[in-house]
């Protein structure tokens, strides 16, 4: 619901995005990455800690690597918070949806 409500402001503000679908087709390891950058956040910062597989695959594990983390995301994308919105190379997770104007 955070996306469509992300969506729809973004609309009621004239921009019209361009629509990732990352649990279909996920990001590479180096976009994923940059992501993070633009973000200010570590992986874990941006994973959804909440949902099973993240417990699962015992992501909670401190002696993950940042690289391990990012695979984790990559390999079940499920775990990516979402929406991530991206604009002049900064990023924003939408999460209220009213932070992705900071970038507009």
């Amino acid at each position: 619901s955070k996306s469509r409500q992300t969506l729809q402001l973004l609309k009621e503000h004239q921009v019209k995005p361009e629509i990732f679908e990352y649990l279909k087709t996920p990001p590479s390891h180096e976009e994923l990455e940059q992501v993070l950058d633009m973000l200010g956040l570590e992986p874990r910062e941006l994973m959804r800690t909440k949902e099973k597989e993240y417990k699962e695959q015992a992501l909670d594990n401190t002696d993950l690597s940042r690289d391990q983390l990012i695979d984790a995301m990559l390999a079940t994308p499920k775990l990516i918070e979402r929406p991530i919105v991206i604009k002049d190379g900064k990023a924003a997770i939408g999460r209220p949806p009213e932070k992705v104007l900071e970038l507009l």
